[in-house]
């Protein structure tokens, strides 16, 4: 028996919410297979190597970001 068929049978035998997710995650691995061709994702520990941000650098960056919020709102 071919593995087509072995999984067809198996399919066959499943309630149709199971049916569902062996068909999702056979649709994961169809597309993993065709991504496979692109080239692999950027490894990005030690992004931030080298920056050094401050607490009073956050906080200059927070009152800058809020400064025209309306504060009459609430």
């Amino acid at each position: 028996m071919s593995t087509v068929e072995l999984i067809t049978e198996i399919a066959r035998e499943l309630p149709p919410e199971q049916q569902r997710e062996m068909l999702d995650f056979a649709e994961f691995l169809r597309s993993r297979a065709r991504s496979g061709s692109r080239r692999p994702l950027r490894d990005l520990y030690g992004l931030w190597k080298g920056i050094d941000i401050s607490e009073e650098d956050i906080d200059e960056v927070r009152r800058e970001m809020w400064r025209n919020f309306p504060r009459d709102d609430f």
